[in-house]
This record gives C-alpha cells, sequence and structure tokens, in this order.
C-alpha cells in the first residue's frame, strides 16, 4: 500500500472523530505540538504529513498503521496462524504490551503457539464497545509476577490467560460473577477487576491488602477504549 493511502485513510479517521465530536483540529495541534493551520492543511488535503508526523499523529491518537489498512488485507498478509482442519483452534501467545496495543499479532510477537478447542471458542460471547472486528479475537499472555501479587491468590505467576479481545463491556458475563479483564495502563495490561467512577477506571486487586489503581479516561473516550479484553480462561503450566 501507498503512503499517499496511509494518508487518506488516516484523514478519514480523523475527520470521522472530528465529525463524532470526539476530536477537533485545535485539539490534535495541542495534542501533536503541530501549528492549528498545520493540521487544517493536512485535513483539507492541501499537505500531506513526513513520516515523523504521521507517527504523531498515530501515537497521541492511539492509533497503529494496521488500524489505516483494509482489515481482510491485512489478515492475508500478516497472519502467522497455520489452517486447522481439526477440532482444534490455534491461539498465539505474547507479550503484554502487544496484546494491549496491537490489533493483529505479528510473526515476530509470537512466543508459542496453544490449541484450544473450536467449541470452547465458539461459546464464548462477544460484547465489545466499540466493536473489535478487525482485531484478532484471541490471545494469551503470561502473567507477570509483579501483576500477580495483587491477584492473589486466584492468579499466581506465570499463569497462562486467554484473553477474549472482542469483549471489553463492562456487563458481566454470568450473572452473580465478577469479569476480569486486562485493562492497559501506560502502554501495558495489567489483570484487574474493573468499575467505572464518574471519569476514572477503577482496578481493584483481589488481595484486600492490595492498593486500587485509578485510571483517568480520557475525554470523548469510553472505559472500553482502555480495556483490553476479558479473561477466559486461566491455565497454569506445570
Amino acid at each position: 500500500m501507498k503512503f499517499k493511502i496511509l494518508q487518506d485513510n488516516l484523514r478519514r479517521v480523523l475527520w470521522d472523530r472530528i465529525e463524532s465530536g470526539e476530536l477537533t483540529g485545535l485539539k490534535l495541534a495541542q495534542q501533536t505540538g503541530f501549528k492549528q493551520a498545520h493540521i487544517s492543511n493536512f485535513l483539507n488535503r492541501k499537505r500531506g504529513l513526513s513520516i515523523e508526523g504521521m507517527d504523531k499523529v498515530l501515537q497521541v491518537q492511539h492509533l497503529s498503521v494496521l488500524d489505516l489498512l483494509d482489515p481482510s488485507e491485512v489478515n492475508k498478509r500478516a497472519s502467522v496462524l497455520p489452517p486447522s482442519d481439526d477440532e482444534f483452534e490455534n491461539v498465539v501467545l505474547t507479550d503484554a504490551p502487544t496484546a494491549a496495543t496491537q490489533p493483529l499479532i505479528t510473526a515476530m510477537h509470537v512466543k508459542e503457539i496453544f490449541k484450544f478447542k473450536k467449541s470452547f471458542l465458539r461459546r464464548l460471547r462477544a460484547e465489545s464497545e466499540p466493536a473489535r472486528s478487525s482485531w484478532q479475537r484471541f490471545v494469551l499472555i503470561k502473567l507477570d509476577p509483579k501483576d500477580a501479587l495483587p491477584m492473589s491468590p486466584r492468579l499466581v505467576p506465570g499463569a497462562l490467560l486467554l484473553l477474549d479481545r472482542h469483549y471489553t463491556a463492562l456487563t458481566p458475563y454470568r450473572k452473580g460473577e465478577v469479569n476480569l479483564y486486562a485493562v492497559l495502563k501506560n502502554d501495558i495490561c495489567v489483570v484487574r477487576y474493573v468499575e467505572v467512577a464518574g471519569n476514572q477506571l477503577i482496578l481493584r486487586p483481589h488481595d484486600q491488602a492490595s492498593p486500587l489503581d485509578v485510571i483517568p479516561i480520557d475525554p470523548g473516550k469510553s472505559p472500553a477504549d482502555q480495556i483490553v479484553g476479558r479473561v477466559c480462561h486461566i491455565a497454569v503450566e506445570a
């Protein structure tokens, strides 16, 4: 795909956000440090952005280059999973920052591939706000020992967590049960119970002696924008 097409696709994404009221040209200029006229000229196709300029816009708008590509084309070119013709589906193990920020997991970020029964994965209900249709749905992460302490004894260091990245709503998956989520925090993900209080996400540990974490919800964003996915399966390697 040509660089010009990427810029056109970026304009479309930005105009969609402007028309929905979650962004303005002035706010984008303030976020990037560019002059407002520079942003206006880009949005109105009077000039392009340098590679460094595009990187800055993508960064402040929490976008990836993959968000500017056609999902079917990306899947065709970036898929690292071999086809599965039996009753099992291949699911990749990756690091937590990649799981939190990358819609598709490319080969360089795959640590291992595990098999899950297709019947199990198909039974899992998705509920995303906003839609995550272009994101690779199921990924595995290994729980960091530091992140395991606040969730003890429910989670142990090194546990493998299957994340459903198409479930970002705070709706309980089962009545009477509290969902466990991986949540984006400073470009990584932490695993906690999640509540909303005003314009903040409250990350609650399982261990009552551990402190709460609080993440502000940016204006124009929803709590789901910070949620990586629901933990739908926990396994401990022998």
